[in-house]
């Protein structure tokens, strides 16, 4: 997600060379080239992402600015460039058959993530389900700090997959807790070396998950288990409501009650896929994003969304969010296309701030017992606040029975999505998969073009037929995002550039990026089209 900056920044890339200087106002980046020029404007209390602009800071920071700034050398090598792309990369092949003995419907899945804040705020999280057939894929997009998505992303699948187990099992569960004997295993985890957990306060975690399934138990109801659709729904829900109770009641030790109001208080955005044995469902709260990658049976290649952005430029969404509020805030409740004029995503976990009344809030954060200031938390309400709640964590499920034409899935923050649109990054993993380079045939509009203008195109050609520097799709998807100019050429001096910059100016021309390509069982799938 693009953040509002309080700090203007001009850059001009040149031999590997990048120079830095400052002035007050926002930043936006020329199309056509790799210079960044100026736009002049007053600086929010802020960002998109929830988090304030420290004007006092940025005012220090522009103090002696007349002096000449020297040239800073940010230039990498291949092996470098290479190193930081790879460094959080994974790939993992899936047994061909699942646990039940039938065929898997993931052949492998390949995983990367790029960081532009500092700590990264996004995570990502795959699991299989060991109490029902198929698999979660999750990523999750953090603002206002990494603490909502990382809880987010070590709790969800838990939660999805507890409401689609069947209350035989679920007694099972309870029975090994009252016994104290081991709990039957919920899921097998695929985790990456960098991936992190909250350790503190696993024990919480186990205790809210007992409650969650005592009360499904309690249900009359619940019989076989919810349906995929239902517990994607409910989960995204009960885990939020989760969220929120966790930070207004006293817990174990300090520790833990930091963490609990720091991830409610931050927030983040969710996109979840279930890949069943003949179907996928997503469930996506917020502007991550789901695209499928369809092979035709002449070859081509197309991208189906399996999922919509939750924000301002989707008109069902403004509608959804304006009829939950009286007719008197219709101007103030989506202002410059933030809700309130401060956040961008239009659902999300946390982000109480959207939620809970000012006196709640108020009295979480001065009775809480919190250091606020090393939490970075402090008493903040968005303007015209007259109707809350405005945000919610209630997630757009959609369902896509698989076919043999459906190849792969892109699961990814809008880090990416910011620099790609969906036929690109599908061309993109395709070319990869296939190491074949689709070369649409000359229209008979480019047959009318310039001799300049088809060496242009002869150019963006001949630079997509480059061999592909990585075994990983997803490094490969952001070695392009980020290294591609405006001839569809790989520049490796934009790349090495865009890589380099330091952390307080990397936020400025990147997000972070996050990306799960899942591959699926085309066998599988024309088996079951068969049955």
């Amino acid at each position: 997600m693009s953040s509002n900056m309080c700090t203007r920044l001009m850059c001009h890339v040149r031999s590997g060379t990048l120079s830095v200087c400052f002035s007050a106002g926002w930043y936006a980046r020329c199309s056509s080239s790799c210079h960044y020029k100026v736009l002049h404007s007053q600086a929010r209390a802020y960002s998109s992402h929830g988090r304030r602009s420290d004007g006092d800071s940025s005012q220090g920071r522009m103090q002696g600015l007349s002096t000449p700034v020297p040239e800073l050398d940010f230039q990498l090598s291949r092996l470098q460039i290479d190193g930081v792309l790879r460094a959080n990369e994974q790939s993992v092949r899936i047994p061909e058959f699942d646990r039940r003995g039938g065929p898997s419907p993931v052949l492998k899945f390949e995983s990367n993530q790029l960081a532009a804040n500092s700590p990264l705020e996004d995570r990502r999280s795959t699991a299989t389900c060991l109490q029902t057939r198929g698999m979660l894929f999750g990523v999750f997009d953090g603002h206002g700090g990494h603490a909502c998505a990382q809880v987010v992303s070590e709790r969800l699948h838990y939660y999805i997959a507890v409401a689609m187990m069947s209350e035989s099992g679920l007694e099972d569960l309870e029975a090994a807790m009252e016994t104290l004997r081991p709990v039957p295993p919920i899921l097998q985890w695929y985790k990456h070396h960098n991936d992190y957990n909250y350790r503190e306060s696993a024990s919480l975690y186990v205790n809210h998950l007992r409650v969650y399934w005592q009360e499904l138990l309690a249900s009359e109801e619940h019989g076989d288990g919810m349906s995929t659709s239902e517990a994607l729904s409910y989960a995204f829900q009960r885990l939020d409501t989760d969220l929120s109770l966790e930070a207004q009641v006293p817990l174990a030790n300090d520790l833990m009650h930091n963490t609990a109001v720091q991830a409610a208080f931050a927030g983040c955005t969710a996109c979840v896929a279930h890949v069943g044995p003949d179907s996928i469902y997503v469930a996506n709260a917020g502007d991550c994003r789901a695209v499928l990658g369809v092979q035709e049976s002449d070859g081509s290649w197309s991208a189906l969304p399996l999922s919509q952005d939750h924000n301002a430029a989707n008109t069902a969404e403004l509608q959804r969010v304006h009829s939950q509020h009286p007719s008197s805030e219709h101007q103030t409740v989506i202002v410059d296309d933030r809700l309130l004029g401060v956040l961008m995503p239009l659902r999300a976990f946390g982000d109480v701030r959207f939620k809970w009344s000012r006196e709640l809030q108020q009295s979480v954060l001065e009775s809480g017992g919190c250091d606020l200031e090393a939490l970075n938390l402090y008493q903040y309400t968005p303007p015209n606040y007259l109707t809350p709640p405005y945000l919610e964590a209630t997630p757009e499920v959609t369902y896509h029975r698989l076919r043999p034409q459906d190849r792969f899935m892109i699961l990814a923050s809008d880090g990416l999505w910011d620099e790609l649109d969906n036929e690109e990054a599908v061309r993109l993993v395709a070319e990869h998969l296939t190491g074949i380079h689709l070369q649409a045939p000359v229209s008979a509009s480019q047959r009318q073009i310039s001799l300049g203008q088809m060496h242009q195109l002869l150019l963006r050609r001949r630079a997509r037929a480059t061999p592909a520097l990585d075994l990983n799709a997803a490094t490969h998807l952001i070695r392009h995002a980020l290294g591609t100019n405006e001839y569809g050429e790989m520049d490796q001096e934009r790349l090495a550039a865009m890589l380099a910059l330091p952390d307080d100016l990397a936020r400025m021309y990147r997000d972070d990026i996050t990306v799960t390509v899942v591959y699926f069982n085309s066998s599988l799938n024309k088996q079951s089209r068969n049955n």
